[in-house]
């Protein structure tokens, strides 16, 4: 956000696989819970700098990174004045029967295992939303051709929401797969909604 007075950080949380097989382990399965405790630790640490505040911070992730999100959304709501909640995963007890959500399952764990179940049920940010609590008002960002993580993730976390009538913001490209945009028109057009929402939250 050059210009504005902003400033952009890169959390490298565990479960990816930049710094090698053990730190991609460490977020696996019933593990995971780690990777969503790293991002806080980043967050709350930012606030404590004095880099930012909760009403200046905002957070953005897509696929995956779009579970980050969804879980950084029900889990510590009141950190957050933006969240922008891309392509993502949010039904954590069907995603094996959603599109292609079956390939996964080493990553995240069998809902089918009780064990597993019990904590995807714990992480799974559609089940997680609870009437009575102040959430911020996230964008969702989907593509109606995504053919890797299903737009119905978004699309049921946007109906839950309005039924509960939370405040939210919702994209849905008809193009361009997973990407969310076909070329990059639709790209621009998609960054610039973001951006702009981001703007707007941070700004304000």
């Amino acid at each position: 956000m050059a210009g504005t007075g902003g400033a952009y950080v890169l959390a490298n949380i565990r479960g990816g696989g930049e710094f090698g097989p053990a730190w991609h382990e460490a977020g696996l399965k019933t593990k995971r819970q780690t990777i969503y405790d790293d991002f806080v630790a980043v967050a709350r640490d930012l606030i404590a700098t004095k880099l930012t505040s909760t009403r200046r911070l905002g957070i953005e992730g897509g696929s995956n990174g779009g579970l980050l999100m969804g879980v950084q959304f029900t889990q510590h709501p009141e950190l957050w004045r933006a969240v922008v909640i891309q392509v993502p995963l949010l039904d954590m007890l069907r995603f094996p029967v959603i599109g292609a959500g079956a390939s996964w399952i080493g990553e995240y764990g069998d809902p089918a295992i009780p064990e597993e179940r019990a904590f995807l049920a714990h992480i799974s940010p559609y089940h997680n939303l609870k009437a009575g609590v102040t959430y911020p008002e996230p964008l969702f960002v989907t593509s109606a051709k995504d053919d890797r993580v299903n737009p119905g993730h978004a699309r049921k976390m946007a109906a839950k929401m309005k039924e509960m009538g939370l405040p939210f913001l919702y994209y849905e490209n008809t193009e361009g797969g997973h990407a969310a945009s076909a070329n990059l028109k639709e790209t621009a057009r998609r960054q610039a909604l973001e951006f702009t929402y981001l703007l707007r939250k941070l700004k304000d």
